[in-house]
């Protein structure tokens, strides 16, 4: 029977061998949909008894009609009738659709005349969309001849009016599923540059507002179906969201190396398509707007821009006349001349200059590195001019060791893009500081080189990447000082935001670090904070806060007082910090006074604690349980003790955005200092609600902890990794202080699920106070109470 045929082929075509065995590509895909529309048409035959019928048809849009089923793919059924008596065409319609139904077969379908066809596509968007693609299966071609020619029709006469509806549907599902090229788990079909958003460029092109490239972005939709129908293979669903589970496994099917490869592959499709749609768009726009202005046909309007090259209708054109051979600078020079007009290059003068431009000279000449710097220095409208270079391979052929980072994506769950966009989204940042250091231009060149480390295989990337700056930065010609600066920069680029949150700004080794990275020179010190705050804001979410900049500054402001003095900072590593004016007023009240001093200080997106009291043994762990067992999160903890009085500077932050509450914490402060552990008890029941079943003896979970023995000369450096859970602090806090090790500052991070956090600890007396760095001996006993309290020994 048909039905039997169809299934039995679709059930090979979701077959892994059946996969290979049908054809790559699009040869594959159409025959898939050749078979399907074969015995579609065969039940057609036998639920019409093989009669004809007039005025009757059984059509298909989506997919099928494209010839790109893929394995598992729905289909999407219409049955089209030309006021036929409504007994007769619903009989009709049970016949064809239950015997799908019964055979598993997943399918849309919906049954109009040809009225209520341009009822539909006038009232729903992505019906008047879908029903471009409209193809006969069966029956009477008259009817699906007009219904198909109607709607395009109707598409056409209108499409002026309702570009701005589909361009605002466009950017909402953008918005929605996010941008393909970046996503690491995209959703194939909805995200930009997707699936959807080819036929969005066929609508553009079937208005006759605009004509759509060819070639390249075929070729890029293509692969994107390659990979739609391996997800299909691999999951036995028809699924259009690549979830990280299945990558490794889809990279199998279409024989490429790896989840990585597969990811980047998606991505280099993707921007060729969404780039694709931004230019469409944009001189449908423009299309639009002249016939809204009735501008009757006219002389191309050229704004002279230099150099041979001019402004039209938003795009930089070659002017008449100019050889592109002649110059190899002239490809950056119109990239620098669309960014600084908030434009694009036209696809058409970007393909000539790929082709036709000479290459530039090794090393390059003063004026190509002042273009080339000048155009990393335009701003947010550098993103879309690069993205154009990129695509048509002049960047790599400028920065040839940008080929290995192209498309790459991070696996890190702070990250938001691929490499190759970091680092411009980097650039764009950076230029916000660009006025902050004398050479800008190197600023800007650190900024796009200093992840260019981050390739296959690479441990350290950021020692990885020095190597490779130092060779493009060679071949770009700069002197040798230069040239040192930004290698430095590049090696380093990690190296304040580490110690500022990982460290204890205060520690005199901590700042030696800051110094020794930038080898006492203030210039590359302002740099590299610079830098660092322009990497971090272009990571976005957890990598950059107030709370971090204010670390940032701290620990920025101690090292560069430290480069002026001149003196080195060895010289008082031995020394304790000096407390701040407000410590030792608070340090006084609570001498003169008794009780706790609370107070607190809203952040942006944290609260600053500050908490002075009565020294003593387990305050820290206390205070940890505290804010644990209120649901707040511990971002840092500075402890101090003047004259036997405990100052202690907690950085805390809450899901519900509502402050500690002093009365609170000081009435169970007191309650805690006096042996009572009762504001302590909603702690155990929090862990309990929200801890889960694990093993110590579970590799995966076991605890390490690392000694970091130039981290500090007052204090011992114990770095903790371990599975984050409620309550952590308060437990290894516990374990120190029944040990007699102080902690004198803490330092959190929680990054995918597992705690990475620094503790200062140190020899303590019956009395509370501070001693110094740990014997060997308790070194030991301390790692070995950390493991035993995290892992539950």
């Amino acid at each position: 029977m048909a039905l039997d045929t169809l299934a039995a082929r679709r059930r090979m075509l979701a077959d892994p061998h059946g996969f290979h065995v049908v054809g790559a590509g699009p040869r594959r895909r159409r025959a898939a949909a050749q078979a399907v529309l074969e015995n579609l048409a065969e039940l057609w035959t036998q639920a019409t008894g093989g009669n004809r019928l007039d005025g009757v048809a059984l059509a298909c849009v989506g997919s099928l009609a494209r010839q790109e089923v893929g394995p598992l793919s729905d289909l999407d059924l219409v049955l089209l009738h030309s006021e036929s008596e409504r007994r007769e065409i619903t009989e009709l319609a049970d016949r064809l659709w239950y015997p799908l139904w019964d055979n598993g077969i997943r399918f849309d379908h919906s049954v109009r005349t040809l009225a209520q066809c341009r009822e539909a596509a006038g009232r729903d968007l992505s019906a008047a969309v879908g029903l471009l693609d409209l193809t006969r299966i069966a029956g009477d071609e008259t009817i699906v001849a007009a219904a198909r020619s109607t709607t395009a029709h109707d598409w056409r006469k209108h499409a002026r009016t309702r570009l701005p509806e589909l361009v605002e549907s466009l950017y909402a599902r953008h918005r929605r599923e996010g941008d393909l090229s970046q996503l690491i788990d995209p959703d194939l079909k909805e995200a930009k540059g997707g699936l959807r958003d080819m036929g969005i460029l066929r609508a553009l092109t079937a208005a006759w507002l605009a004509d759509r490239p060819h070639g390249d972005v075929d070729a890029a939709y293509e692969h994107l179906l390659d990979v739609r129908d391996a997800l299909h293979v691999v999951t036995g669903r028809s699924r259009e969201r690549l979830g990280r589970e299945e990558q490794d496994n889809v990279a199998a099917v279409l024989g490429i190396d790896g989840g990585d490869e597969l990811l980047a592959g998606v991505s280099e499709s993707a921007r060729l398509v969404a780039y694709s749609l931004d230019g469409t768009l944009r001189r449908a726009t423009q299309a639009r707007q002249a016939r809204t202005l009735r501008i009757a046909a006219r002389r191309p309007q050229l704004s002279p821009l230099g150099h041979g090259l001019f402004l039209h209708d938003g795009e930089v054109v070659l002017g008449p006349g100019v050889d592109p051979a002649k110059s190899a600078l002239l490809p950056i020079r119109a990239a620098l001349a669309a960014a600084r007009a908030g434009a694009t290059i036209a696809p058409r003068t970007l393909d000539n200059l790929a082709a036709h431009a000479p290459a530039l000279p090794v090393p390059w000449t003063q004026a190509t590195r002042d273009v080339f710097t000048d155009l990393l220095a335009t701003g947010p409208a550098l993103v879309p001019v690069w993205e154009g270079l990129d695509i048509a391979g002049l960047v790599t052929s400028w920065l040839p060791a940008w080929r290995d980072i192209r498309c790459r994506p991070q696996r890190s769950p702070v990250h938001r893009h691929t490499v190759d966009r970091h680092l411009i989204e980097t650039v764009v940042m950076a230029n916000e500081y660009v006025r902050d250091v004398r050479r800008p231009d190197l600023l800007v060149l650190a900024a796009l080189l200093h992840d260019i480390g981050k390739v296959a295989g690479a441990v350290d990337h950021s020692a990885a990447g020095a190597v490779i700056a130092e060779e493009a930065l060679t071949r770009m010609g700069y002197l040798p000082s230069d040239r040192a600066l930004v290698v430095g920069l590049v090696r380093e680029h990690l190296t304040l935001v580490d110690l500022a949150t990982r460290r204890d700004v205060r520690d005199p080794a901590t700042i030696e670090r800051a110094v020794a990275a930038v080898e006492a020179d203030e210039e590359a010190l302002v740099m590299l904070r610079a830098l660092s705050q322009a990497d971090a804001r272009a990571v976005g979410g957890q990598a950059w806060s107030t709370w971090r900049a204010t670390l940032l500054a701290d620990l920025c402001d101690a090292a560069r007082q430290t480069v002026r003095d001149g003196s080195p900072v060895a010289a008082v590593a031995g020394r304790p910090a000096q407390p701040d004016g407000e410590i030792i007023s608070v340090s006084e009240q609570v001498a003169a006074h008794g009780g706790p001093v609370i107070r607190v200080d809203a952040l942006d997106d944290a609260f600053r604690v500050l908490i002075g009291t009565a020294d003593r043994p387990g305050l820290f762990a206390d205070l940890a349980g505290w804010f644990a067992a209120h649901g707040f999160g511990v971002r840092s903890a500075l402890l101090q003790t003047v004259a036997a009085v405990a100052v202690d500077v907690w950085t805390v932050t809450t899901t519900d955005g509502q402050p500690p509450v002093v009365e609170d914490l000081t009435r169970d402060l007191r309650r805690l200092d006096a042996g009572d552990p009762t504001p302590l008890r909603r702690l155990t029941r929090r862990r309990a609600s929200t801890t889960p079943g694990r093993s110590a003896s579970s590799p995966e979970t076991s605890t390490r902890v690392l000694v970091l023995p130039d981290a500090s000369t007052r204090a011992t450096v114990l770095e903790v990794r371990t599975t984050d859970r409620t309550g952590l602090l308060h437990q290894i806090g516990r374990a120190l202080s029944d040990n007699g090790i102080s902690v004198s500052s803490a330092h959190v991070g929680t990054y995918a699920g597992q705690a990475v956090d620094t503790f200062y600890v140190t020899t303590g007396d019956d009395k509370g106070g501070r001693g110094g760095p740990l014997t060997p001996a308790a070194t030991g006993r301390a790692i070995a109470v950390i493991v035993d309290a995290c892992d539950g020994g």
